[in-house]
């Protein structure tokens, strides 16, 4: 008999129409799940469905969205009540890269365009989806992350800040479910065959890097009902978990 963790349960993915979003929803769909796929293309998104039929999924069902839209993200997560009532799992993969620049050279455009997709719209999904995941007999939460929000290297302020900050929102929310079913944690991909990759670093053979679907296995795992880690990040380069260490 097939393996099917994810057999009856539901999993919203934003950013579901290319790189770790795409993959990721495809193992989710593989495991069984119904996927809920958010990206802003509508053409990423049927690639998607008809790639996830083709393997024997269920039909996903896709969003066109673009995740500044809160308004979107709160009648998503009211048609997700109406549907089903619950939410099993939440990736919250889509993310933008911004300007590479120094500081003082950033438009206030660009600014408030990184900060509202990679911080704001995160916010949003907890805000619509937690009453969701809260039903769930074991409601998972995984935020995508980067080593950028410590490394804090020159030129990549825009995306270290808001990656640095989605942490610290992660790990409120998981602190906040402490007592709860629900678990919270945070996934570093670190360098992986993706467009975003491609944009940060023009340079670099992309056959040097390991491909979405390997990160996406790695997130897919940490969805699952066993989980008992909340509050952590899964540094995928180290294939390991690390704990924050709680400040004195």
């Amino acid at each position: 008999m097939t393996d099917k963790p994810f057999a009856g349960r539901i999993a919203c993915v934003t950013g579901a129409s290319r790189g770790i979003g795409r993959a990721t929803a495809l193992a989710l769909a593989a495991g069984g799940a119904q996927v809920v796929a958010v990206a802003r293309t509508q053409g990423g998104l049927e690639s998607l469905d008809d790639a996830i039929r083709q393997a024997g999924g269920l039909p996903a069902t896709l969003v066109p969205l673009d995740i500044r839209d809160g308004d979107g993200i709160d009648r998503l997560g009211h048609a997700i009540h109406e549907r089903w009532g619950k939410l099993d799992v939440l990736v919250a993969n889509g993310a933008i890269l911004g300007p590479i620049s120094p500081l003082g050279h950033v438009a206030p455009k660009e600014w408030d365009q990184i900060v509202a997709v990679n911080l704001t719209a995160q916010w949003r999904l907890i805000r619509s989806f937690d009453p969701l995941l809260q039903v769930s007999d074991a409601g998972r939460a995984v935020f995508v992350t980067s080593g950028a929000a410590t490394k804090c290297r020159p030129y990549w302020g825009p995306y270290s800040t808001t990656k640095a900050a989605l942490d610290a929102l992660a790990r409120t929310y998981a602190a906040e479910n402490e007592t709860t079913k629900v678990r919270v944690n945070l996934f570093n991909p670190g360098p992986i065959r993706t467009t975003m990759r491609a944009q940060a670093m023009p340079g670099e053979d992309p056959q040097t890097l390991e491909p979405p679907e390997a990160p996406a296995a790695a997130i897919v795992a940490m969805c699952r009902a066993d989980v008992t880690e909340n509050g952590q990040l899964f540094d995928y380069p180290a294939r390991a978990w690390k704990s924050f260490r709680d400040p004195a």
